[in-house]
């Protein structure tokens, strides 16, 4: 259940940096509400998966999806970027998050 927690937390992260984005760019304070809902969300389920995982390996995995997600966000919602080399290293993320679940 630790790994779900962790997920769900990664891709809470990855939504409220994009509420971030949308929030900034269109003055509704809906959104802010969203973005807090989508954090408190995240660290919620960092804290459960914390009880069962090595603190290491759970940030680092937590970061990775909200950082491999934020690039992927960005370039499908908000015109970032599609270099190759930008989806090369995003791929190295998500190749260390899997690696790190395969050894925890």
């Amino acid at each position: 259940m630790a790994w779900f927690w962790l997920i769900l937390a990664g891709l809470s992260e990855m939504l409220g940096v994009t509420f971030m984005n949308w929030a900034l760019s269109r003055h509704r304070s809906g959104l802010w509400v969203t973005m807090v809902v989508a954090f408190a969300v995240s660290f919620g389920g960092l804290e459960l998966a914390l009880q069962t995982l090595p603190m290491g390996t759970a940030y680092a995995i937590w970061t990775g999806i909200g950082a491999a997600g934020g690039v992927v966000t960005g370039m499908l919602f908000f015109g970032e970027s599609r270099d190759w080399r930008k989806l090369l290293w995003v791929a190295v993320i998500l190749s260390a998050t899997i690696g790190l679940k395969l050894v925890a």
